[in-house]
């Protein structure tokens, strides 16, 4: 399929809706008139670029190709996704799509990233191509967060809206179909309604800012992260469920809890109060240094949730399913099997900034598992009771990899016969050095018994052929060998 996208405003989130893009191998357009906005959309991507390779275990698609144009048309010419990213205000809005209208192609999704707007109010007077139109509403940062709300309008072409959740699911996003179109959406009525609490609790003096970020980083937006609220309060309600929550806490909706109701006025007095309060918070942290350091903690906390196949951590692991495996694809006889390829995450560096000991053995151990699936080992043959275990390895530590690192691993088979196998792995950086070795000799077990016993005779045969082809490579350095 066609794999470009054109981004009409190059902002925080066009350029964030740019990385998602072409980090997952699309050639994307941006149209901007800003003269800044390469510098703006580079800014983003350089995060983007060490961040999102980071939540996979496998390598992402290679880049595709930017071009950064003040020529919306042309931006959009050809395009097989378009998303309008300009400022939120309608009559600006409504230049762009009509503009948008008479260059998209037909059945081309035109996605908004509007936070209030309703899909009909931006598709308004365009005829035909507003059938293409509809919100596609991000969470920044875009490259990271994988919600996506999407909102049709009655003039919706369904087969437009199915084709965008299809896309979208292909970049690694998690497109949310809301049911009607209604200012706002869904996620931001939430996000609005704890503002307005929080801009009130700061007015009276009832807390500062950083005292309400507390309350929700520390205490429910932990829980929120992986359960959300229904889950969160389904729980609250203890061996009776989400009936027994709500009867027991029902009559405190008629309290007077909340002011979600009032306005407050930000007027000049509130104004100063929350930036002096907020300068006094995080005023230590540029922007950049603050975004750094809110990317580092969402990988960690997504690599987290991935682990447990949770929440945005299922997202991801649906979408690694769907990266080129590098063990199992077509390679060259005879060489050194590429059994993996993946990037160094946040997560597995220490106090020294480098990456920890313990994660080059998990590198050997990843690629290992690489070389099973190659000969057949894979999770199902693990589901019918068999597979290899480690019983001993030794590992050379070369040279020091950070986070961001690209990293693969080349590995030779020493040894395949019987219930033996033993491996010899390269560990090399994005510039071709050994930055480790490392010789692991396996055996074949039942894991019925957990003891020995010989492999499946598929399994065997074609391990036995992968020793003969790695045979006739050169022999490891013997001081790299087991004793």
């Amino acid at each position: 399929m066609n794999r470009k996208a054109a981004i009409v405003g190059g902002g925080v989130i066009g350029g964030g809706w740019a990385a998602r893009f072409l980090l997952n191998g699309w050639d994307v357009s941006v149209a901007d008139p800003d003269p800044e906005a390469a510098r703006k959309i580079d800014a983003v991507l350089d995060r983007a670029r060490r961040m999102l390779p980071m939540l996979y275990e496998r390598a992402m698609p290679g880049e595709g190709r930017l071009t950064i144009t003040d020529d919306l048309e042309g931006a959009v010419d050809g395009a097989a996704w378009v998303q309008e990213s300009v400022p939120e205000r309608i009559e600006i809005k409504r230049a762009v799509f009509s503009r948008i209208a008479a260059a998209v192609a037909p059945g081309v999704p035109v996605g908004s990233s509007t936070s209030g707007y309703k899909p009909s109010d931006l598709a308004e007077g365009l005829g035909a191509p507003g059938a293409q139109v509809m919100v596609a509403h991000p969470f920044v940062p875009v490259y990271l967060l994988p919600l996506v709300e999407v909102v049709g309008h009655p003039g919706s072409d369904p087969a437009v809206l199915d084709q965008a959740e299809t896309v979208l699911r292909a970049i690694g996003m998690a497109p949310l179909r809301i049911r009607a179109e209604i200012d706002a959406h869904v996620a931001d009525r939430f996000l609005e309604g704890v503002w307005r609490e929080a801009l009130w609790l700061v007015r009276d003096g009832i807390a500062t800012t950083e005292e309400i970020d507390d309350a929700i980083r520390l205490g429910f937006g932990l829980r929120w992260a992986q359960m959300g609220l229904f889950e969160t309060y389904r729980l609250g309600g203890g061996e009776g469920g989400m009936a027994q929550f709500v009867a027991q806490f029902a009559p405190a909706l008629e309290w007077p809890w909340s002011r979600l109701t009032d306005v407050p006025t930000l007027d000049a007095e509130l104004s100063a109060k929350i930036a002096s309060q907020s300068d006094a918070q995080s005023g230590h942290l540029d922007p950049d240094q603050l975004a750094r350091l809110r990317d580092d903690n969402l990988v960690s906390i997504l690599r987290a949730l991935k682990a447990r196949g949770s929440a945005a951590g299922a997202v991801l692991a649906t979408h690694e399913e769907s990266l080129p495996d590098p063990a199992t694809a077509e390679q060259a006889e005879g060489a050194p099997l590429i059994t993996l390829e993946r990037t160094v995450p946040i997560d597995w560096t220490d106090y020294n900034g480098h990456m920890n000991e313990s994660r080059y053995g998990q590198v050997f151990s990843d690629a290992a598992d690489g070389v099973m699936r190659r000969i057949g080992a894979d999770a199902a043959y693990i589901t019918d009771g068999l597979s290899y275990f480690t019983a001993d390895i030794r590992i050379r530590f070369l040279a020091e990899l950070h986070a961001g690192a690209r990293i693969r691993v080349e590995s030779q088979v020493l040894e395949g016969k019987g219930k033996k196998l033993r491996l010899f792995h390269r560990l090399l950086d994005a510039e071709g050095a050994e930055a480790a070795t490392a010789e692991q000799f396996l055996l074949h077990v039942s894991l019925e018994t957990r003891r020995s016993c010989v492999p499946r005779e598929d399994v065997a045969a074609r391990l036995e052929a992968l020793a003969a082809a790695h045979a006739q490579l050169l022999a490891p350095d013997p001081a790299a060998r087991l004793p």
